[in-house]
C-alpha cells in the first residue's frame, strides 16, 4: 500500500482541525465543500472509509506517534 509522505499528512490534519474549530460544517458552500474535499483527501491517503478513522490512522503515520518511530531517529 501506499503511504502519504508525513508532511501532507501533517498539513491535512491541521487543516481539517482548523475548520472544523471553525465551525465549517455550517459555514458556507465554499467552506463546507473545502472541508469535504480535505475529509476525502484523509480518507484516500490513509486508506479508510470515514474521517474519523482517518484521521486516527494519519496520526498513527506520523513520526513519533509510536514508541518504535523514536529509534528511527536516533539511529
Amino acid at each position: 500500500m501506499l503511504m502519504a509522505h508525513p508532511a501532507v499528512l501533517t498539513k491535512l490534519i491541521e487543516e481539517y482541525d482548523a475548520l472544523s474549530k471553525l465551525d465549517a460544517h455550517n459555514g458556507t458552500p465554499a467552506v463546507r465543500q473545502r472541508l469535504a474535499d480535505v475529509a476525502y483527501t484523509l480518507c484516500v491517503s490513509t486508506g479508510t472509509k470515514d474521517v474519523d478513522a482517518a484521521l486516527v490512522a494519519a496520526r498513527h503515520q506520523l513520526p513519533g506517534a509510536r514508541p518504535e518511530d523514536d529509534s528511527l531517529l536516533t539511529a
